[in-house]
Formats: C-alpha cells, sequence, structure tokens
C-alpha cells in the first residue's frame, strides 16, 4: 500500500522557521517527483514546491520563492520542506504528494492534483 507520512509541523512564531519532512512506505520515493501543498480549512489547496525524482529541477509558486527550499535525501527517500521566515499567512496543514512520474510540471493545480498525498502536518504561524 502506498503511504506517504509528513512530519515537522508545529507552533512558530512570526519569522520562525521549520523543516518539514515526507517519507514513504510501500513504494520507493527517491524515483518519483514529490510535491509539496497545503490547505487551510474551507479553502483551496495551494500547490508550493516541487523536486524532479533526479534533484535537478525545482519548482516553487510565487508566494514560496525565497522563504522555503524544497530539497531530497535519496539515500534515505525523504524529501524536506525548509521553511523560513515564516507568516501567520502560512499556517495551514501541509502535505507531500506524489503522482508517480519522475518530473515536476510547473504549475501549483498540478501539485494539488498529485494522486498519492500524506494526511498532512499542520503548521501553525502565531505570537
Amino acid at each position: 500500500q502506498v503511504q506517504l507520512v509528513e512530519s515537522g509541523g508545529g507552533l512558530v512564531q512570526p519569522g520562525g522557521s521549520l523543516n518539514l519532512s515526507c517519507t514513504a512506505s510501500g513504494f520507493a520515493l527517491n524515483y518519483y517527483a514529490v510535491g509539496w501543498f497545503r490547505q487551510v480549512s474551507g479553502k483551496e489547496r495551494e500547490g508550493i514546491a516541487c523536486i524532479s525524482s533526479k534533484e535537478d529541477h525545482t519548482y516553487y509558486v510565487d508566494s514560496a520563492k525565497g522563504r522555503f527550499t524544497i530539497s531530497r535525501d535519496n539515500a534515505k527517500t525523504t524529501v524536506f520542506l525548509q521553511m523560513d521566515n515564516l507568516e501567520p499567512d502560512d499556517t495551514a496543514v501541509y502535505h507531500c504528494a506524489t503522482d508517480g512520474g519522475p518530473f515536476c510540471l510547473e504549475s501549483s493545480f498540478y501539485i494539488t492534483g498529485m494522486q498519492y498525498r500524506g494526511e498532512g502536518t499542520l503548521v501553525t504561524v502565531s505570537s
């Protein structure tokens, strides 16, 4: 059974940082592109970033550029989302996802539509 699991969320003050992790069971995550998206209850999902299987291509939506960094450790089959200078508007449940392919399409809509996704980890930015 394909399963993605996110971790690393929590409560952080504005301007703070968090590093989210995504691991997988049931398949080898290192062969696939992985994206991160977030969702606030009652609002649409927002794709944030994507990284290709070979780490040679990354994509960020405008709101994430300069503050978020997606990376992966293929030896450990883990994908990370480093989030810096967090703002209250970043408060959301963050999910990692994959559609089973090796490449990222440069589209927030593509990321939010990825077939396999985890349950998410809650990030709360508040003073």
